[in-house]
C-alpha cells in the first residue's frame, strides 16, 4: 500500500486546544478508509497523532509549536529524577491489557478529569466519550494497565505498531502525587517497547513553554520531527540553544 492511498482532509479552523486565544487547523486522514490501520505506522512516523478514529497532524496558519517527538527506546537511560520514580514505585506492577472499557477504567477516568481538567468541558464524561476519545474499531491498542496490588492506578493507552508504540493518553489516580505516575507510565511503556523489541516511542506532540506538554524532552535522547526529517538530541540542553520558532516552509 502506498502513502498515497488515503484521502486528507484538513478541517476548518477551530479552537487551539493549547493556548487560549489561537486558532488551530489539522490534516486529518481520511476516518473511514478501510486502509487506515495498515497505515497508521506510517502516518506516526511522517507525524501524525490518533484521537478516537481520527489521526491527525496540526497544520495551524503561522505557528509551528507542535512538534511531533519519539525516543530510540534502546538508547534510553532514566536520569536521577527518573530513577528516583522508578524507586519510588517498585511496589507497583504494569501489564499490558486489551482496550476494552471496564468498570474501574472509567471511574478512575472520571476521577483523573474531574481533578485535571475541572470546568473544561471534559470533566464529567460519559462511557460513550471515554470510547470514542480512546478507542477504534481499527485500532491496535493496549490499555497499560498500572496497578498496586488490586488496585488500579494508571492507565496508559498504548497503540502498537510494527516498529512502536504510541502513547495516546494516560489517565491516573490525582490523589497519588507522590508517585508521578504520569511519568512512571511513560517509563514502563518504554520497558514494554524493549521487551517487544520495538524501536520508538512516539509521544505525541512536544510544545516548547507549554505547561503541560513541554516535559517530554526529559526523556533522552529523543528525535524532533522537523522540516520533513527527525532530528536527535542528546540531552534537553542542546535543544534549548536552538530558536524556538521554525520557518515555515510549507507550499
Amino acid at each position: 500500500m502506498t502513502k498515497a492511498s488515503i484521502r486528507l482532509y484538513q478541517t476548518t479552523l477551530h479552537a487551539c486546544g493549547y493556548w487560549p486565544l489561537r486558532e488551530a487547523r489539522d490534516l486529518v486522514l481520511d476516518p473511514d478508509s478501510e486502509q487506515l490501520g495498515d497505515a497508521y505506522g506510517n502516518a506516526l512516523a511522517m507525524g501524525f497523532r490518533r484521537s478516537g478514529g481520527h489521526v491527525y497532524r496540526p497544520h495551524c496558519p503561522g505557528c509551528r509549536d507542535c512538534v511531533a517527538i519519539r525516543l530510540p527506546v534502546a538508547e534510553f537511560r532514566p536520569d536521577r529524577s527518573q530513577r528516583r520514580c522508578l524507586r519510588r514505585n517498585a511496589d507497583l506492577t504494569s501489564i499490558a491489557a486489551p482496550a476494552k472499557r471496564r468498570a474501574e477504567h472509567f471511574a478512575l477516568y472520571r476521577r483523573y478529569l474531574a481533578s485535571r481538567h475541572p470546568g473544561g468541558g471534559m470533566d464529567d464524561p460519559v462511557p460513550e466519550d471515554f470510547e470514542l476519545f480512546l478507542q477504534c474499531r481499527w485500532s491496535p491498542t493496549r490499555f497499560l494497565e498500572i496497578r498496586q496490588g488490586h488496585r488500579l492506578l494508571a492507565v496508559a493507552v498504548t497503540d502498537v505498531v510494527p516498529e512502536g508504540l504510541s502513547a495516546v493518553y494516560t489517565f491516573f489516580e490525582p490523589d497519588e502525587p507522590g508517585r508521578s505516575l504520569g511519568t512512571f507510565a511513560i517509563l514502563q511503556q518504554i520497558e514494554l517497547a524493549r521487551r517487544n523489541r520495538l524501536a520508538w516511542l512516539y509521544l505525541g506532540y512536544r510544545i516548547a513553554g507549554h505547561p503541560k506538554m513541554d516535559y517530554k524532552t526529559r526523556f533522552a535522547p529523543f528525535e524532533l520531527l522537523r522540516q520533513g526529517r527527525w532530528r536527535r538530541y542528546d540531552h534537553h540542553a542542546a535543544l534549548a540553544a536552538e530558536p524556538l520558532i521554525e520557518a515555515d516552509t510549507r507550499p
